[in-house]
């Protein structure tokens, strides 16, 4: 009776450690799957930050024309006398 106890503790522990097993692989490969992601999601903030930079960029550049295209219509405008 003692061996039928043993031998099926032993049974029990055995199918544990495989469960246990399974498990850390099955994590393992989910924790590899996540570094993964994150990489892509961290490169994809850099895209998204560079063109929000560059966006920044091209906002400033318009402005800075249109800042000159004012001054010159005013300067016309002053020379033919049309400003009162």
């Amino acid at each position: 009776m003692t061996d039928n106890v043993e031998n099926l503790v032993l049974e029990h522990l055995r199918a544990l450690r495989s469960e246990i097993q399974t498990l850390r692989t099955e994590m393992h490969s989910e924790f590899h799957d996540l570094k993964h992601r994150m990489s892509s999601l961290e490169s994809a903030m850099v895209g998204v930050k560079r063109d929000v930079n560059h966006g920044d960029e091209t906002d400033a550049r318009q402005q800075v024309s249109l800042d000159r295209i004012v001054e010159r219509i005013e300067r016309i405008e002053r020379r033919l006398e049309l400003v009162q």
